[in-house]
């Protein structure tokens, strides 16, 4: 017969029942997690959102209660009262927080019974498939609860630290028209005008512009944002961003309010001190070194151009695409000892995936003897100057590709992180942040024989850039910024483009039309007619 909470109050959480209050009546509740009967006693363990608590019952001292204690199943939800006394000192669980007392049942009362659950809630080896169809169980495991709660708090820290900054905090409408943001929008129909519909918000872009011009200048939010995308890694089809956007400021005041929020965040909920000022990188530093605009700089291992020592190589793989314009790039993997010939194709194999030709290699043997398979191409001092070049030690092995450059990049990109993975260089308790900065404002489209903006089409040329727009746009860097931690971009943003003038010049490059930009762009350009304050912004 299941109870209710008439005579029971709870007076602590699981693992607020530590040694501090020995001797004390406590009232526990939450779900069981397990029930051991060993004779003349019964061990519960009982588990909440704070952690584990275990609680005995003596069947000499409580027959009845014993007798009752009898039908208690894992995941029933209970109530207990009772005394918390010391454990032995052989009976102590250091892996408990609460794992040096235990309470002695003076009553109980079941609450609610439960079926036997599909897997058990600390079971870690179960498919996820069976975890997502019930995740509601699945929900009560510590790791997860931990996740929702530590997310909770970086929220709270972030809404603390900005509405000390200034900023003020408003919610912009779910149900918008669709803007072009780089992908598809979802769409809800509209009941009471047949055939029209709305979107879904990729991000608050517009709307925040608009605030801008409304003079709203330190604006953010916490918003759901919905992508019709494929699933990433990093990102779901409905995800949540924290969005930012201030007037009359430059890319440095952005980076050094955003620096101060994250050590803020790193400190009060992770206690972890993270050094100001963030490293800067320039996109091209990040490409031409880690292959990689989001680079991950918890380990070195940095990409080498090597066209220029191989040139003149009797290799026509190498040479041949020299020739037709592209480049070779090497890796060092250091101490990377004696790996099977099957572990290199493998890894050949691996930047095949990422349209690359092939790997080739050179290892340096512990006694320093060099071995390759292209030994016999290489001429005079052609080997010796590329293990200088790359600064290659005994125990190490040079990795190269040869291939058009972007191709290349890529791939040993890729390869870079996953050499990391293998040698075991990259940390959990790491925090590397860096900025990566001057992305080119534009992308060309061989198919379309067009630009597209590199990030969005408001967002500014560099002030240095400006004269490039009319002579190579090719040329022209953006102010745009991400923040990367550990080689994931956690964060993106711009400073926009205020005048007018050089608004429609970039949409003119674009190969935008007026009846395109109107239909678009129209009512945001209007807005900006009536003043509107140099911003940018940045979103997580």
């Amino acid at each position: 017969m299941e109870g209710t909470l008439k005579e029971y109050k709870r007076t602590n959480y699981c693992a607020e029942v530590t040694e501090s209050i020995l001797d004390t009546e406590v009232c526990v509740m939450g779900f069981v997690n397990k029930r051991r009967n060993l004779g003349h006693l019964i061990f519960i363990s009982l588990r909440d959102r704070t952690g584990l608590l275990q609680a005995i019952i003596d069947m000499d001292s409580k027959p009845e209660l014993f007798e009752k204690a009898q039908s208690i199943k894992p995941e029933y939800v209970i109530a207990i009262k009772g005394l918390v006394v010391s454990r032995g000192d052989k009976d102590i669980n250091e892996s408990m927080i609460t794992g040096k007392i235990e309470v002695i049942v003076s009553d109980f009362i079941i609450l609610s019974e439960a079926k036997t659950p599909p897997f058990q809630v600390l079971d870690e080896n179960v498919a996820n498939d069976l975890r997502l169809k019930y995740r509601y169980i699945d929900l009560r495991r510590s790791a997860l609860q931990s996740k929702l709660i530590t997310r909770h708090k970086i929220s709270k820290a972030i809404r603390t630290f900005l509405d000390d900054e200034g900023f003020v905090e408003i919610e912009t409408p779910m149900l918008t028209r669709s803007t072009p943001e780089g992908a598809r929008d979802y769409l809800v129909p509209s009941s009471m005008q047949k055939g029209k519909f709305y979107a879904l918000p990729q991000s608050p872009q517009v709307f925040k512009q608009l605030l801008m011009v409304s003079g709203f200048d330190k604006y953010y939010q916490i918003v759901k944002c919905f992508r019709d995308e494929d699933l990433r890694a990093d990102r779901q089809p409905e995800f949540t961003q924290v969005d930012i956007e201030l007037s009359f400021v430059t890319e440095k005041d952005i980076m050094d309010i955003n620096e101060r929020l994250i050590c803020d965040i790193m400190s009060s909920v992770m206690n972890v001190e993270v050094q100001r000022p963030f490293l800067r990188m320039t996109y091209e530093d990040a490409m031409n070194n880690y292959g990689s605009d989001k680079p991950d700089t918890r380990f070195d291992m940095k990409l080498i151009d090597l066209s220029d020592e191989l040139v003149n190589c009797e290799f026509k793989v190498f040479s041949d695409t020299l020739a037709n314009g592209g480049c070779v790039m090497g890796i060092v993997a250091d101490k990377y000892v004696n790996p099977a010939r099957k572990q290199l194709d493998r890894l050949s194999d691996f930047v095949k995936g990422y349209k690359a030709r092939g790997l080739n290699y050179v290892i340096i043997a512990g006694d320093g003897e060099i071995k390759s398979p292209l030994q016999k191409f290489f001429k005079g001092n052609e080997i010796k100057n590329i293990i200088n070049v790359c600064n290659a030690q005994a125990g190490s092995i040079i990795f190269m590709c040869a291939d058009k450059k972007p191709i290349v990049l890529e791939a040993l990109g890729a390869l870079r992180l996953e050499l990391a993975k293998q040698l075991d260089l990259t940390y959990d308790d790491a925090y590397k942040f860096l900025w990566v900065t001057d992305f080119p404002l534009l992308e060309w489209d061989e198919n379309e024989h067009r630009y597209y903006a590199k990030h969005h089409p408001f967002t500014s040329p560099r002030e240095d850039d400006f004269d490039l727009l009319y002579k190579d746009p090719s040329l022209v860097h953006s102010n745009a910024y991400d923040m990367i931690l550990n080689g994931f971009e956690i964060g993106g943003g711009s400073i926009r483009i205020h005048q007018k003038k050089l608004q429609n010049k970039l949409f003119e490059i674009l190969g935008m039309s007026k009846e395109e930009i109107e239909d678009k762009f129209g009512f945001l350009l209007e807005a900006f007619n009536y003043g509107i304050p140099p911003h940018g912004g940045i979103a997580y």
